[in-house]
């Protein structure tokens, strides 16, 4: 259902599936950590480091989806829509 590469190409075509990705800052600095994928449940279903440049990518089903940063010091969830055939970007900027 779900899966993620460690070095991301800066250009994805969703195709027949749904794409989560995005990037984790803490100012102009990306951010290494770890996103994980809940579903509409709450309940875990995937995890991925994120890369050198504080990116992510999950490949998932349509739904709606809860995507939760966790880094040292911080966490942060955002809740996103991820629909069949569409990449959906999320920008997670975390305070300093």
């Amino acid at each position: 259902m779900c899966g993620a590469l460690t070095d991301l190409p800066t250009e994805v075509d969703a195709g027949k599936q749904a794409v989560i990705q995005g990037v984790v800052r803490r100012g102009d600095a990306p951010v290494h950590g770890y996103v994980r994928l809940l579903n509409a449940d709450g309940e875990f279903v995937a995890e991925v480091p994120t890369s050198a440049t504080g990116a992510f990518r999950f490949y998932a089903a349509p739904g709606t989806w809860t995507v939760r940063v966790l880094v040292p010091g911080a966490t942060a969830d955002r809740e996103v829509q991820a629909d069949l055939g569409v990449v959906t970007n999320v920008e997670v900027e975390l305070p300093a």
